[in-house]
């Protein structure tokens, strides 16, 4: 189990054994005598739940009506806003200004919970007791250890927690599964269809790039050193495999955010013909550094900043958004092979998943050094 689970659930122990007597009887009883509240209701409550299979192959019993729902972190909350943003009763982290202003309103006023997985901290416990959703979401690969995690966190906290698979190939079966879950299938379709259609879309084009030899090198590099990079076997380089040459091939690929740590002269050995840098990289900085003026792709000038606002396009997190990277690769990359408006496309995706009417301004400010 991952270091975050192990250490949620020993929060959750001590929290259990530690509230006063004022608190609710479920929390003050020893965590390994507390059976799951789906179980313990009475029987005109257990006669609100259903079963719900997850993608791990669980069945879980959760409220027939689910009105309140948290998130096992920020991809999940991706996935989450546009077909049950409503729903959510806490938010994986708060957001800055400039990531707001792309979001409803209400998700700015919601309780931070915290992540299960990955490395910007860990789920608040409390928080999330407190906020007592229906059900918890957790979206994206399956981890060794994801079925286990989801059994003992379901059992320690008498709330249902739940899997989905979802890369981006299959985005759009995650929501259909999502709306079944929520009872929003007809919201779900539409997310479903319009990922089915991008996605169908790129793959075409990119056989026609590839028929051509027309694929372009390229590496994606992340950290204040700009020497990390997303490597191919990463869950996080999808769309960057799906849409180029990723030259970053390595042995032991590091599946997470901060990439595989290499160094300039490996980048100089792979030599791509392009390089993207991570929204919060070395991008600024790059033109003034002699050593990276030897690469053919700085010197040529053909690098590039990924856009952000309120996420980054291509992985941070790896969620849903990265439709957007795919679609900006295509135009940034392949210029003549599109079919496609990418400020039309871009401007669609805002408004479906986001609620957001994107201006020409904020356009603008996306694609800066991005094009």
């Amino acid at each position: 189990m991952k270091r975050s689970v192990l250490c949620l659930l020993l929060v959750l122990c001590l929290v259990l054994a530690g509230c006063s007597s004022a608190a609710p009887a479920e929390t003050t009883a020893p965590a390994q005598a507390q059976a799951p509240a789906v179980t313990t209701a009475p029987a005109e409550a257990a006669a609100g739940t259903r079963e719900f299979t997850d993608s791990t192959g669980r069945t879980v019993t959760v409220p027939a009506e689910i009105t309140k729902i948290a998130i096992s972190g920020p991809l999940s909350q991706v996935y989450m806003i546009p077909l049950a943003g409503d729903l959510l009763v806490g938010v994986s982290s708060a957001y800055a200004e400039n990531e707001a202003l792309y979001l409803p309103d209400y998700l700015t006023s919601l309780t931070e919970i915290g992540q299960l997985y990955g490395g910007k901290g860990e789920m608040d416990l409390e928080a999330l007791l407190a906020v007592a959703p229906d059900v918890v979401i957790d979206v994206g690969d399956s981890k060794d250890t994801v079925k286990q995690d989801m059994d003992d966190l379901t059992e320690q906290t008498g709330i249902p927690f739940v899997h989905i698979d979802a890369t981006v190939e299959s985005a759009p079966e995650a929501y259909r599964t999502l709306g079944v879950l929520l009872g929003r299938e007809e919201k779900a379709e539409e997310l479903a269809v319009w990922c089915e259609s991008t996605y169908d879309g790129m793959v075409e084009m990119m056989k026609k790039v590839d028929a051509d030899g027309a694929r372009k090198t390229m590496l994606y590099c992340l950290g204040d050193k700009g020497v990390n990079v997303i490597a191919k076997g990463s869950f996080h380089a999808e769309t960057v495999n799906l849409m180029s040459d990723n030259l970053a091939v390595l042995e032991d690929v590091v599946s997470n955010g901060l990439g595989n740590e290499v160094d300039l002269e490996q980048i100089l050995t792979w030599n791509p013909e392009v390089i993207v840098f991570a929204p919060d990289s070395c991008y600024d900085d790059i033109a003034g550094d002699p050593q990276w003026q030897s690469i053919d792709a700085i010197a040529n000038g053909n690098y590039y900043k990924t856009p952000y606002g309120p996420y980054g396009w291509l992985s941070s997190p790896p969620s849903v958004q990265r439709y957007l990277g795919m679609l900006w690769l295509g135009a940034l990359l392949y210029p003549d092979y599109i079919e496609y408006d990418l400020q039309e496309e871009v401007t669609e995706y805002y408004k479906l998943f986001y609620d957001c009417d994107l201006t020409d301004e904020m356009y603008q400010n996306l694609m800066q050094d991005a094009l």
